[in-house]
């Protein structure tokens, strides 16, 4: 799993830093999460194949999280787009999207699917054999989610010398990966935990962004491998957070502690701030192991 932050400061774009976007690479999917102004030039900077995106996923319909959606469109509609694409967002996106669509007479040539969300309960938008992903309930000005991306318990691994000590037909190879136990023709029980090994522990990455403090999404994101949570304001201006509905950098570290997540990854700063080093700072009081999101910083999960 590898995370590429495109984007991860609150508001306006400015010179040097760019609004919420992010590229989450897990089980051969690339998956854009927001869509801020800037994002494709973040893309092509950063060396994304456009190409391989077919899903998108917006948190909610503030300009900083998807201004820069109708762009990335209309590029791939010149790019000679023909695979379609996906995107999950608030009601509204759709027509959002679609107009500037037909205002400007510039249809895509691919199949374009919208899936706009309602619900304030957690649900799953999107699945395959490998990877699920559904929402996360936030609390914002606005109808907001985050997402919760998790990958599907592998295979066990088969220990192939003690599969071939008792001379097993390759035949029952998958049945063994499958977790079943084997009788052998004298009738003897060979155990499933005697013939493979324990497959890797499935990763998760949790996002979070935008919301005020929300300890009861502690639960759903509860064990996961990394959790991006947002941290607009330091505690000096804990105010400011209530009244927006953002969060704090120790509020984050406290849902990180909460959940028992491997590792906290901060973002979606103020440009209040001259540096952000204080965030992280500020979130190690209470958290041990957090990061800092910063444009095109990649982590490795």
């Amino acid at each position: 799993m590898k995370l590429t932050i495109l984007g991860c400061y609150a508001a306006t774009p400015r010179t040097l830093t760019n609004p919420t976007s992010q590229v989450l690479e897990i089980k051969n999917h690339m998956f854009l999460i927001d869509c801020g102004e800037g994002t494709q030039v973040q893309l092509r900077k950063h060396k994304v194949k456009f190409s391989r995106i077919k899903h998108i996923f917006i948190s909610h319909l503030h300009g900083d999280h998807f201004f820069g959606l109708p762009g990335l469109v209309s590029t791939f509609r010149l790019l000679g787009r023909e695979t379609p694409l996906h995107i999950y967002g608030p009601k509204g996106i759709k027509e959002a999207i679609t107009m500037l669509l037909k205002l400007g007479d510039s249809w895509t040539n691919y199949p374009l699917h919208f899936h706009e969300l309602t619900s304030k309960e957690n649900q799953v938008v999107f699945e395959d054999d490998k990877v699920s992903v559904e929402t996360i309930p936030l609390n914002h000005r606005v109808y907001t989610n985050g997402f919760l991306f998790k990958e599907k318990p592998a295979n066990r691994k088969l220990n192939i010398q003690v599969v071939q000590k008792y001379n097993i037909d390759t035949a029952y190879y998958q049945n063994i990966k499958n977790g079943k136990n084997i009788t052998l023709d004298n009738g003897e029980v060979i155990s499933n935990s005697e013939l493979t090994f324990d497959p890797p522990k499935p990763k998760s990455y949790a996002f979070c962004s935008d919301t005020a403090y929300k300890p009861d999404i502690v639960q759903q994101i509860a064990k996961s491998s990394v959790l991006y949570h947002e941290s607009t304001f330091l505690n000096t201006e804990s105010k400011l957070a209530v009244k927006t509905k953002h969060a704090t950098a120790n509020e984050a570290a406290e849902i990180a502690k909460a959940a028992e997540v491997e590792k906290l990854i901060l973002g979606h700063y103020s440009t209040r701030y001259k540096s952000i080093v204080a965030f992280k700072e500020e979130a190690e009081k209470v958290f041990s192991n957090v990061h800092l999101a910063e444009d095109g910083k990649v982590f490795e999960i």
